[in-house]
């Protein structure tokens, strides 16, 4: 669109858009994302069996996770059960006494969970726990 000024003179207006603060705002936007996205990953999928007496953890050092399949995961990373006590014990830095949380799916055998203590145990660890859901009640309420 063009109009003229005082002087006589014809200019055009000034259509453009400037992208660059949109720009700069998208890039800090993805750069954020990327950081991010990997911590929000939700990690190992598993269903808890669910108890009348849940304790609430105040602070979980290492947790091993045995999902549906049989598979052993210390923290999201994958191991094997003859590493598991090793790998424990380098998470711990020597603190055989911290406790160490077992979150393991209602359909895991009992020989595998049998398996995964016994390596703990093998490897001196004796404050054990293991994670469960709250049973819910007629009422509503979590296990009383």
């Amino acid at each position: 669109m063009a109009f003229t000024n005082p002087r006589g003179r014809t200019q055009s207006s000034l259509a453009d858009i400037n992208i660059t603060p949109f720009v700069d705002v998208m890039l800090v936007l993805l750069v954020i994302f990327m950081l991010t996205a990997p911590i929000l990953e939700s990690g190992i999928e598993v269903d808890l069996p669910k108890t009348k007496t849940v304790k609430i953890a105040p602070e979980q050092k290492v947790v091993i996770t045995i999902n549906k399949g049989g598979d052993i995961y210390v923290g999201n990373d994958p191991v094997n059960i003859h590493q598991l006590g090793a790998r424990v014990l380098d998470q711990l830095k020597g603190a055989e006494t911290a406790p160490v949380y077992i979150r393991a799916d209602r359909r895991v055998t009992v020989e595998t969970l049998f398996k995964v203590v016994d390596a703990l145990k093998q490897a001196r660890f004796n404050n054990l726990n293991f994670v469960t859901e709250p049973l819910e009640t007629s009422s509503g309420a979590p296990g009383q």
